[in-house]
């Protein structure tokens, strides 16, 4: 693996206006993504995962500039991506790929699959319009399609198959980097598996490196090298995929390993589920502290006062937790028992916990 990445980004924020006055000035905004710092390496995949509105697309489209950054450094390829000028970017758009959510909504359903998928090459690439039929008829062939699929319209495929199409599409111009946002969330179990497994194949054959967003933690599992979990714009805990998985450190980790459907029923049934307070805060008035005290169990009154830092340990695993910060022990299972324990969601008299001074990482 190379010591320098192939995407950087470091103190990125980006913030959305919702209202606006008379005058065009925002009035409510919503804070997106906070401060934000990652690194991915080349020929890995980094996953993103978090519930809805935690940040985790809008991470995903400011890495490929897709949307502006209100402020922070994103070095993809070696560049400097917030200072390349529009023609510079078109330049590099060829080696940037990005496959959609929803494979019914991301294809014109006018456009024949064949233009679908060479709109990229006709775009940016000085190919004849024969070299970019092959490479459309090639692209088809790698992602399990036949050729001759190429004349068809997108009404005739099936959800699995438009997702091949999308797929087929982003890689065309062969990439470097692909982000992939959700892109099996719409599928059926089945199909789910058949796409990831090619998603994988396709990033051996190519030596591609993904960013790959989903909600499921389990599929985040089983196509990651490395885990950023999201909440409310910020990073809460990033490291190792089996790491995060297992010994994960952050209560709202904790949370989404016990949502997570197990594949044993037995297991399943015997696990113990974390049963968070309230709804999830407003991202335009979000809560002072640690964004996620108002829902956790073992928040302690230094949670509402001080937001903790994302602190890197010797294996690269960050946490930023104020109450695991000062009990080393609490990880994976010991802190789902103790977020599940009678009391642990409703307490009289929480301890208080010792502020934990820290040296940015």
């Amino acid at each position: 693996m190379n010591a320098t990445p192939l995407l950087s980004m470091r103190h990125v924020s980006r913030t959305f206006a919702t209202r606006r006055s008379v005058l065009g000035r925002p009035r409510d905004v919503v804070q997106a993504v906070t401060d934000v710092s990652i690194d991915v390496q080349s020929g890995s995949t980094l996953g993103i995962v978090g519930e809805s509105g935690s940040g985790k697309s809008t991470l995903g489209r400011l890495a490929l500039r897709v949307i502006e950054a209100d402020q922070g450094e994103i070095s993809l390829l070696g560049q400097d991506l917030r200072a390349l000028s529009r023609r510079q970017l078109r330049a590099l758009r060829p080696q940037l790929g990005l496959i959609f959510q929803d494979p019914y909504s991301a294809l014109d359903p006018r456009w024949t699959v064949g233009r679908s998928i060479g709109e990229p090459l006709r775009v940016s690439a000085d190919l004849t319009t024969a070299e970019q039929r092959a490479a459309v008829a090639e692209m088809l062939q790698r992602v399990g399609l036949d050729a001759d699929v190429a004349d068809r319209l997108p009404r005739a495929f099936s959800g699995g198959q438009r997702q091949r199409i999308v797929i087929a599409r982003a890689l065309v111009t062969r990439p470097r980097l692909v982000f992939c946002d959700e892109p099996v969330s719409a599928l059926d179990v089945s199909t789910r598996a058949q796409v990831l497994g090619l998603l994988r194949g396709l990033q051996r054959e190519f030596g591609l490196t993904y960013l790959f967003v989903s909600h499921d933690l389990g599929v985040v599992e089983a196509m990651s090298d490395r885990i950023a979990v999201m909440y409310l714009g910020s990073i809460v805990e990033v490291g190792a995929a089996e790491t995060v998985a297992r010994s994960y450190r952050h209560p709202y980790t904790a949370s989404l390993v016990s949502a997570s459907p197990a594949p044993d029923p037995l297991a399943q049934r015997a696990r113990r589920r974390v049963v968070l307070n309230g709804d999830p805060p407003s991202a335009v008035d979000p809560p002072g502290g640690c964004a996620f005290h108002p829902r956790c169990a073992l928040a302690r009154p230094i949670c509402a006062e001080q937001k903790p830092p994302l602190q890197l340990g010797p294996d690269g695993h960050g946490v930023a937790c104020h109450v695991t910060a000062a009990d080393p022990s609490l990880l994976g299972s010991a802190l789902l028992a103790e977020m599940t324990a009678p009391g642990a969601v409703e307490s009289d008299s929480p301890r208080a916990l010792p502020v934990v001074e820290r040296t940015a990482p």
